[in-house]
């Protein structure tokens, strides 16, 4: 099916007056292979094959080696990069089972190098998590799942006894470097996801990698929310001191107002020109005694706070919530630090070998950590170091050394260290090339930088080229740097028609629901129908639509999955709703899904009439 455009071009260019032979072109077997030869030789295209094939199966591999990219979007990469290099392009179902093929081994690969990892007792004790604990029905797997849900001393200590399980396995991180850590979290987001009937029916390769990956995972992120924790636990604990002190400045008020005024009145004898110099401490004495005087300034020392004062008395008055979780913190986590974080480190490890014993005094603890506005609540008037001062000081340090990054843990994802991140030496020189392939860039970075320098170029000559043309922008070269002005769009003032017509509009819309909206407008686009599984797998459920247009109003409304939630709808069960969410909702989905909605409209006869 040519276009007639394409036909009668073709006819002017060979002369051609009747174009109805144009049908019998392409009959001839011959023919259409002379001529594919001849096109392909004029416009320099190749044929899909060596040494092309290998190179295209090479760079599908290493990019569904260390990422989890759907089928499509391989496709489409595939299909550009043979575009690119200008060959033929193969049937799709070729290139579609050219890219199963090598997800496929990809996929093989990662499970055999999992299920190597553990040795022959850790493989007994991974395959104990999928049996029930002894004091529950639960799997120890479903256990580890869960996480903390209170901000408390005991939730703490819950949520480093999970790390602790989690960790005891032995398998680390550490031992990962030559694997893609975007296919082990997919994959133990899997594990999270499904059930544990499911990874026992598992083939014992798969399984083996399937629970190694969560061990691996969940460490990490059970050593995140232990964290997590410490770090809220103490913003409470600095929360309410600041409560009961304020309340306290709120119930010593009226007593600081009336000493205030009375030392307001004394000292205002000092500025009385009349009053000969010494004889101004007996007149302050004939008008407030000496005694009460005294009585006065000691009251608002207790009272008065100075400027820099952050309720530390308040929190030290803490420090029967801090011993129920403290041990566990100075004897589990392992804290690193950077060069900033070496004072407060030194405190911890000292807290680590003293916090043990019943002193109250830590007269040898490093003082590096006490600043002006703890000195007085950790040092007392003997020059002793407190045991709760120091300990509350400590704390305080601790979380702003934490959320500097100062002082950090190792395993930790949102704690840890983050130079640790950054590929260096022999890592970097390791995954040097597979991360140019990854991107499409070439190996020699001279060739990448002078084709983004011809890119940069040429876009800035079309913009200097328009720059004199485009009356909204402008550019002042008077000051010492030069400076880019874009005028705005001038508003237009609504006429009393549109607004009339507005309220004609809003009085014909009938009042509906918003879920009945949803379920309506996907009658008529079918928006629903571009949300497809992760796995990119046909959907075996009925009422899908239902349940992504629940979880749309969810996720738009920002109301959560429970106002929504039906035990007696199959399509709005909190399984439903929560395995939709997780497998379904993706941005490159509902991109797809809005393309779609703004394809229908461009069909609405009202729209064509607007433009």
């Amino acid at each position: 099916h040519i276009p007639s455009g394409v036909r009668h071009f073709t006819a002017r260019q060979l002369g051609i007056r009747d174009i109805t032979v144009l049908a019998e072109y392409g009959q001839r077997e011959n023919t259409r292979r002379e001529h594919a030869a001849l096109i392909r030789q004029h416009y320099q295209y190749r044929e899909f094959a060596w040494p092309w094939t290998f190179r295209l199966t090479r760079l599908l591999y290493t990019r569904s080696w260390i990422s989890n990219e759907r089928p499509g979007l391989l496709f489409d990469l595939a299909t550009g990069w043979l575009m690119q290099h200008r060959i033929i392009l193969p049937g799709a179902t070729t290139l579609t089972r050219l890219i199963s093929e090598v997800r496929e081994k990809a996929t093989l690969r990662l499970w055999n190098k999992l299920a190597l990892i553990p040795s022959a007792e850790q493989r007994s004790q991974l395959e104990m998590l999928l049996g029930p604990t002894d004091c529950s029905r639960l799997s120890l797997l479903e256990s580890l799942k869960k996480g903390p849900v209170t901000i408390s001393g005991p939730a703490f200590n819950e949520a480093i006894e999970r790390w602790k399980t989690l960790n005891d396995f032995g398998l680390h991180a550490e031992n990962l470097s030559t694997l893609p850590a975007v296919r082990l979290k997919n994959l133990a987001r899997y594990a999270g996801m499904t059930s544990v009937f499911n990874i026992a029916r598992m083939s014992p390769q798969k399984r083996m990698a399937v629970l190694v990956a969560f061990v691996l995972a969940w460490e990490t992120l059970a050593l995140d929310d232990a964290l997590d924790v410490l770090d809220a636990m103490l913003a409470v604990i600095i929360r309410d001191a600041r409560k009961i002190g304020q309340k306290k400045r709120l119930r010593s008020l009226k007593d600081l107002d009336k000493s205030a005024l009375a030392l307001a009145s004394a000292c205002s004898y000092l500025l009385k020109e009349e009053t000969p110099d010494e004889s101004i401490r007996a007149e302050v004495f004939s008008y407030i005694p000496r005694q009460k005087l005294a009585e006065i300034i000691t009251l608002v020392r207790e009272i008065a706070r100075p400027s820099d004062d952050n309720f530390h008395e308040e929190m030290v008055e803490q420090y029967g919530r801090v011993r129920r979780f403290l041990p566990h913190l100075l004897n589990t986590v392992k804290f690193s630090s950077a060069p900033a974080g070496v004072t407060t480190l030194n405190a911890c490890d000292y807290l680590s070998r003293e916090f043990s014993s019943r002193r109250q005094f830590f007269d040898d603890a490093p003082t590096e950590i006490i600043s002006r506005s703890w000195k007085r609540l950790v040092i007392n008037k003997e020059k002793h170091i407190t045991r709760r001062g120091y300990t509350l000081c400590f704390l305080s340090k601790l979380q702003d050394s934490l959320r500097r990054r100062d002082v950090y843990v190792t395993g930790s994802n949102r704690w840890g260290d983050p130079r640790a991140r950054l590929l260096q030496g022999a890592d970097w020189q390791a995954n040097r090339i597979k991360v140019y392939r990854s991107l499409g860039h070439p190996t020699d970075p001279q060739e990448a930088i002078k084709s983004l320098g011809h890119q940069l170029d040429s876009r800035y000559r079309q913009v200097a080229a328009r720059l004199c043309e485009n009356e909204a922008v402008e550019l002042d070269v008077s000051g010492p740097k030069p400076r880019l002005t874009i005028s705005p769009l001038a508003s237009l003032d609504e006429p009393d028609s549109l607004k009339r017509l507005s309220k004609m509009i809003s009085d014909l819309l009938p009042p509906v629901d918003l879920t009945e909206l949803l379920l309506e407008i996907n009658a008529h686009t079918g928006f629903a129908d571009e949300f497809f599984h992760a796995s990119e797998a046909s959907a075996r459920v009925d009422d899908l639509p239902v349940s992504i247009s629940a979880v749309l109003m969810a996720e738009a409304c920002n109301i959560g999955l429970e106002p929504l939630i039906r035990s007696n709808v199959p399509a709005l069960t909190r399984h439903r709703l929560n395995w939709t969410k997780a497998n379904y909702l993706r941005a490159e989905t509902i991109t797809s899904a809005n393309a779609r909605l703004v394809d229908f409209q461009a069909t609405l006869p009202l729209a064509q009439i607007w433009g």
